[in-house]
């Protein structure tokens, strides 16, 4: 027999065997770098998740405690002047929003535009409020016109960002 049909008689059953263990060797290596994936994800995923439940009670907190009748009941002072209170209200506001800004993390974007929009809403109401007192005013007056304010919307942006995080996490879990 000729030389060179001998060297491929060998030459190409050791090829399609060669060929054939790389295929197996490449397919045991993705099958190991998808389950080393897998359980880099699971850890995140153990440790992100209390995180994100954590963000969620911690925003359903603010958007309580942003509640007129929550905020007001909670900063009133007998005696004190509107134009003081206004100012103790928007502080109040901008305290406890800025103490939990860096949970829009763990929190969807369009839910995370609800809360920053009530949270602005809020301080708008106040705002219009606070224009209408007059300098005799005190901080039960600026309290009346809030609530009146708060009564008159057909939406309460607060509560139905409120909602809006409760679905969310209901989604999420």
């Amino acid at each position: 027999m000729d030389p060179l049909v001998m060297f491929i008689m060998v030459l190409v059953p050791a090829a399609l065997v060669l060929y054939g263990a790389f295929l197996l060797v490449r397919t045991f290596i993705q099958k190991e770098i998808d389950l080393k994936k897998l359980e880099v994800r699971s850890r995140s995923i153990e440790t992100v998740l209390p995180n994100r439940l954590q963000a969620y009670e911690r925003m359903a907190l603010f958007l309580e405690r942003m509640a007129p009748q929550n905020l007001l009941v909670r900063l009133s002072t007998s005696g004190m002047a509107s134009r003081e209170f206004h100012q103790l209200l928007l502080a109040e506001i901008r305290n406890e929003y800025n103490h939990n800004v860096s949970q829009q993390v763990y929190i969807s974007e369009g839910v995370w535009e609800m809360i920053k929009n009530a949270k602005e809403d809020l301080i708008v109401s106040i705002n219009d409020a606070a224009s209408e007192m007059t300098m005799d005013s005190t901080s039960l007056d600026l309290s009346k016109k809030i609530f009146e304010k708060s009564i008159t919307k057909s939406v309460d942006p607060l509560a139905h960002a409120l909602l809006e995080l409760k679905k969310e996490i209901q989604q999420t879990f």
